[in-house]
């Protein structure tokens, strides 16, 4: 389906909501978006959160400023089961700084259903990863080698993953993370939902 600029891959059949109040969200949730200052769904917003609040594997393309982040956000966050402490998403970035700028949207957004969310990029201390994903987080956020590496040595448990993200997946997957993406992928659960952002 594409519309303004905006294309997404598994929407097809679904119609185009023009408000959030539509998707039949979390209460919490739908607090957290419009006190993060939404008002409306953006042309991405309209087309991809139904796909991914029902499970779907999406392939979402749009401009950049358009609220592409919020959309697989809002998917992960109404999915998640927050009386379960263990990591229930799972979203790369290619950088850190876009990495920490996606963790700021899940905490302000899902703020009101209490999320916990951490960012796993390198140039930070692995003690801290370790402690908090001991912590128990219902997301994580992060840049392909320091998500493999907490995945490797088991600190970052994915049996209980319903979603895997991939942000900015055309450049992620041209910069040569391509295996370590691969490499996190075969470690998922069989049945996981995947969608790819760009």
């Amino acid at each position: 389906m594409s519309s303004e600029g905006v294309t997404v891959t598994g929407a097809e059949e679904y119609p185009v909501f023009e408000s959030f109040d539509d998707y039949d969200l979390d209460e919490n949730l739908l607090r957290g978006i419009y006190s993060y200052g939404f008002e409306k769904p953006s042309a991405i917003q309209q087309r991809g959160i139904k796909p991914m609040l029902d499970g779907r594997d999406t392939i979402g393309q749009a401009q950049s400023g358009t609220g592409k982040t919020a959309t697989f956000v809002i998917g992960c966050l109404q999915r998640i089961n927050y009386h379960q402490k263990v990591c229930q998403a799972l979203i790369l970035a290619p950088t850190r700084e876009l990495a920490q700028q996606i963790q700021k949207v899940a905490l302000a957004l899902g703020d009101y259903q209490k999320v916990k969310c951490h960012a796993c990029i390198g140039g930070t201390s692995v003690r801290d990863d370790i402690d908090k994903l001991r912590d128990g987080q219902h997301l994580v956020v992060g840049t392909p080698g320091r998500v493999f590496d907490m995945v490797g040595k088991r600190h970052l448990r994915v049996d209980d993953l319903l979603a895997f993200v991939l942000d900015e997946a055309d450049e992620m997957l041209s910069r040569g993370f391509k295996d370590q993406i691969y490499d996190i992928f075969k470690t998922l659960p069989p049945n996981i939902q995947v969608c790819l952002f760009s």
